[in-house]
Formats: C-alpha cells, sequence, structure tokens
C-alpha cells in the first residue's frame, strides 16, 4: 500500500521523494533529484529469499514500465523476458554473486522508474536479445567472397 507523508511517498519497498527546493545562503536554489533508493533499501532489508523478492517487486511494477515507455506487449510477456533473464542466471550459486546480482537487478528497477531507461533498452531486455553473437563470432570474409555471402554476413 501506498502512503503519502508531506512530499514523499512510500510503500513497503519505495520510497519517492519528490523534486524539493532548498535555499543556501547565496539565495541560490537548489533541486535534489528523485530517488527511490531500492537497492539500498534491498541491502539493508535482509530478505531471506532475496531472488524472489527482486523478481516480485519487479512483476509488480511491470504494468507501470509499460505504460510509461509506451510499450504496447502483453503484461505476461514482459513477464516471460524478465523470467528469461532469470533463469539465464539461475546456475550462480556464490552468495556474493547473488548479492551482487539482486542488488543490480534493484538498480535496474530503479533506473527504470526513474525513466532513466529508452525505450529500445527495455524492449531488448523483454523481447530478449535477438543478436548475442560478437564480431569475433561472425566468419570471415576472404578475397573471393560473392556479394551473397557478403550480404549474409551483415
Amino acid at each position: 500500500t501506498l502512503k503519502i507523508h508531506g512530499n514523499i511517498l512510500t510503500s513497503p519497498l519505495i520510497s519517492l521523494t519528490a523534486y524539493t527546493t532548498t535555499t543556501t545562503t547565496d539565495t541560490t536554489p537548489i533541486k535534489s533529484m528523485a530517488s527511490l533508493h531500492l537497492a539500498v533499501a534491498a541491502r539493508n532489508a535482509h530478505y531471506t529469499k532475496p531472488v524472489p523478492t527482486l523478481y516480485r517487486a519487479i512483476a509488480k511494477e511491470l504494468p507501470r514500465v509499460l505504460t510509461i515507455y509506451d510499450i504496447d506487449m502483453p503484461v505476461p510477456a514482459a513477464r516471460a523476458g524478465i523470467r528469461a533473464l532469470f533463469q539465464h542466471n539461475a546456475h550462480i550459486k556464490d552468495q556474493r554473486v547473488l548479492d551482487m546480482l539482486v542488488e543490480k537487478g534493484y538498480m535496474e528497477l530503479e533506473e527504470t522508474l526513474l525513466h532513466y531507461k529508452q525505450r529500445p533498452h527495455l524492449l531488448r531486455i523483454f523481447e530478449g536479445f535477438k543478436h548475442r553473437t560478437t564480431g569475433a563470432d561472425r566468419k570471415t570474409l576472404g578475397r573471393g567472397a560473392t556479394s551473397e555471402e557478403q550480404f549474409a554476413r551483415a
């Protein structure tokens, strides 16, 4: 449940501070940026199962993210893309690496909610990485390469 305290919007996981203006002695207004502090809150919460908690937090925010970024995709399809990312790292057992990945996940969620990302960044996550090959993986062309081979490589 969301609660509003003055200019601060809070939920069990998110505390969004609105833009506030303060003044210094030289009468120059200073604006503080909006922040969610998701990674800090997650680090301090000491969840017993941090990975499912992160997944639930992301799944809970998916409808809002799809609306904010104007992505015409059903929520279950976007959730499947997120689930694929989690399953890609399911083999990791080292607790330090898991903690780092969970904190990075909360930071990604925070950046997404604060609109630091662009639409193509999220589409790449939701639809999967279609081109995982690098330049080193592609076939090198010799001097006698035909135009079909050149177009197939591009």
